[in-house]
């Protein structure tokens, strides 16, 4: 996809896609955000947002940080094929701002983009 859009097939949607990832994932572990991976085998990269409530409690923060995330995918998803990807807040995730969220995300992608082309 290069259109940039987020479209429905390259998201994790139902409750065995997250527990495909979560039963033998790769991690990739930061203070505020954890990402967790595993090959899915198709053509393209699949997201799934683990945003909890009792973490990031204001409703506003959450979608700030799910916003920031999935923009952040657009950019990368190209360089990301073969991957389903679950993103996880952590406690004090809300208190980064959105270009140190950025700087976040970007190591992470930069991580997995490794870990695809030693594969």
């Amino acid at each position: 996809m290069t259109t940039g859009r987020f479209a429905r097939h390259q998201r994790l949607l139902t409750s065995s896609d997250f527990r495909y990832v979560f039963a033998y994932p790769r991690r990739f572990n930061h203070p505020s955000l954890t990402m967790l991976v595993r090959s899915n085998h198709q053509s393209f990269a699949r997201l799934g947002l683990a945003i909890p409530k009792r973490h990031i409690k204001r409703a506003v923060d959450r979608n700030r940080i799910k916003r920031q995330i999935r923009e952040s995918f657009r950019a990368w998803q190209t360089k990301l094929v073969g991957w389903d990807i679950v993103m996880m807040a952590r406690s004090g995730a809300d208190r980064l701002s959105n270009r140190e969220l950025h700087d976040v995300l970007e190591l992470h992608w930069q991580k997995l983009a490794t870990l695809c082309a030693d594969s």
